[in-house]
C-alpha cells in the first residue's frame, strides 16, 4: 500500500505544478524550474598543427536545472542545475595509452577514429524572458557557463592493417572542464551554443607543442515545465 501511495505522489507531481501555475495571475511571483534536452553539432577547434578538421560529431544532454527569481514579474532569474551529457567525436587526432601515458600522432592512416565521453554536466545561468505568469510563448535570452566532469571517456581507431585500438579513461583526459553557454529562442524553439574554454587534454604535447583542443556545440536546446 505504501509502494501505490508513493507512486501516486510522483505522478501526481506534474499535474500539481500545472494546475498551480494554471491558478497564477499577471503579476505573480513565478519560477521556470525546468527539465531540459539538448541536441548538438559539435566540432573540435584550437587543434594542433596539422589536424585540421572533425568530421561529423554530435552531442546528447538532459537534466533538470532551478530558476531563482530576481525581480517581481519574473522576467529575470538566475538557474543552476545538474545532468548529464554524451559526446561523440569522429577526429583525426591519434591517442595511445602507453604505460599510463597518453601519446598523441599525426596519423593520416588511421581510419574509424573516434572518442566518446559521459559526463555529470552544471550549468549555472542568468535568464532573461519575456514570460509573465500565465504567458508560456515568449522570448528568452539564457546565457552562463557549464560545468562538465567526465565520467569515462573511450578512444578507438583503426590502422592501416585494420587492427582495431581502444583505450578508456586516458590519462591526459581533463575532467573537469568547462565553457560558455547561450541559448536564446522563442516559444519552444530555443538555439544554444557551448564554447570551450578549457582543453580537452592536460599536458598533452604533439611535436613538443601543447594540445589545446576544444569542444564547441550549437543546436537545439528543449525546455518542459
Amino acid at each position: 500500500m505504501r509502494i501505490k501511495l508513493i507512486i501516486f505522489y510522483f505522478l501526481s507531481i506534474p499535474f500539481l505544478a500545472f494546475a498551480q501555475k494554471d491558478s497564477l495571475s499577471i503579476g505573480d511571483r513565478y519560477a521556470e524550474d525546468q527539465l531540459y534536452f539538448s541536441v548538438s553539432y559539435s566540432q573540435l577547434f584550437d587543434q594542433p598543427t596539422g589536424i585540421t578538421k572533425s568530421n561529423f560529431s554530435y552531442a546528447l544532454s538532459g537534466g533538470f536545472i532551478k530558476d531563482i527569481i530576481l525581480n517581481k514579474s519574473g522576467t529575470i532569474a538566475i538557474a543552476g542545475g545538474i545532468g548529464l551529457g554524451y559526446d561523440f567525436f569522429n577526429h583525426e587526432l591519434k591517442v595511445d595509452e602507453v604505460d599510463g601515458t597518453t601519446v598523441f600522432t599525426n596519423d593520416i592512416t588511421t581510419s574509424k577514429n573516434i572518442f566518446k565521453s559521459y559526463n555529470l554536466e552544471f550549468p549555472f545561468e542568468l535568464r532573461w524572458r519575456t514570460s509573465t505568469a500565465i504567458k508560456y510563448n515568449f522570448w528568452r535570452i539564457y546565457t552562463g557557463v557549464k560545468f562538465l566532469y567526465n565520467l569515462d571517456n573511450n578512444f578507438q581507431y583503426r590502422d592501416s592493417d585494420e587492427n582495431q585500438f581502444k583505450y578508456s579513461n586516458v590519462s591526459a583526459y581533463n575532467k573537469l572542464q568547462y565553457g560558455l553557454t547561450i541559448s536564446a529562442g522563442y516559444d519552444a524553439f530555443t538555439m544554444n551554443v557551448f564554447y570551450g574554454l578549457s582543453p580537452v587534454f592536460k599536458n598533452g604535447l604533439l611535436n613538443e607543442k601543447a594540445v589545446d583542443t576544444k569542444i564547441l556545440k550549437f543546436g537545439l536546446i528543449f525546455y518542459f515545465l
